[in-house]
């Protein structure tokens, strides 16, 4: 492993030059291949550093910017984790939850994410476009898990959220996804596998990133609302799954 106070000096440029994007591809294709759940805790910073070949400051600048795109959070102490930060109120989650149906759900997200894909085709900046692109093909790429697949998706739709350039917006969003994933949980079980070729998804996907990029702004929000809508039909027809309800802090 390259000692830190060796790869400090080239570090600062090497970011510089090329933001990092190196080591951020190393580490996508990684928590990609990882197929962590939500929530799901990365390998510690030195271990992490020597699977991917990188020193540890080449991988904190990386983690900071896939914490700035909301993709992972940081815990002092604890560690680094897939998603964006949980609510800090997460019983309050959970409470809303009970209270709350998947029609209700469907409902918050064709108001919601119709909006923030047209604000998207809008507002997109060219750095934004290609975390797009890059999102788009991975989630795309074959021989995923159901488990990666449904990581990427999480991905794709919060770079959307993301390049709509409303900060408010996009924290309404990661709170609609929590209440979201709780609201699932009976409904998921290990599926062995992965999504086929002709998943619809990846599709729909293409509808929505193409609108975008091409800066149509009504094509994306109808490609958006026609995504949403599609797989709350999917969902609603999965029958729930007996057993305890998931755990807040498995979310």
């Amino acid at each position: 492993m390259r000692k830190d106070n060796e790869a400090n000096g080239r570090a600062g440029s090497q970011d510089d030059s090329q933001g990092g994007a190196p080591v951020l591809t190393l580490l996508r294709a990684y928590l990609a291949k990882a197929a962590l759940p939500a929530s799901g805790r990365l390998p510690p910073e030195r271990a992490l550093a020597q699977e991917l070949g990188v020193s540890r400051a080449e991988l904190r600048h990386a983690l900071a910017r896939l914490e700035e795109a909301g993709q992972l959070w940081r815990h002092v102490g604890k560690g680094t984790f897939l998603g964006p930060r949980p609510l800090a109120a997460i019983g309050d989650v959970a409470a809303l939850a009970a209270r709350s149906s998947l029609d209700e759900i469907r409902q918050a997200r064709l108001v919601l994410e119709p909006q923030l894909a047209a604000l998207a085709a809008r507002n997109a900046t060219a750095p934004q476009q290609a975390l797009l692109r890059a999102a788009l093909r991975d989630g795309s790429a074959a021989g995923q898990s159901w488990r990666g697949f449904e990581g990427q998706d999480a991905r794709l739709h919060r770079e959307i959220a993301a390049a709509a350039g409303n900060l408010a917006l996009l924290h309404l969003f990661d709170q609609l996804a929590t209440l979201r994933r709780t609201l699932t949980w009976d409904r998921q079980r290990p599926r062995p596998g992965g999504p086929p070729p002709d998943h619809p998804s990846f599709a729909e996907h293409a509808r929505i990133v193409a609108a975008i990029l091409a800066g149509d702004a009504e094509g994306a929000a109808t490609a958006m609302a026609e995504h949403v809508g599609h797989v709350h039909r999917l969902i609603a027809a999965e029958p729930a799954q007996p057993g305890p309800p998931r755990r807040c802090a498995d979310l």
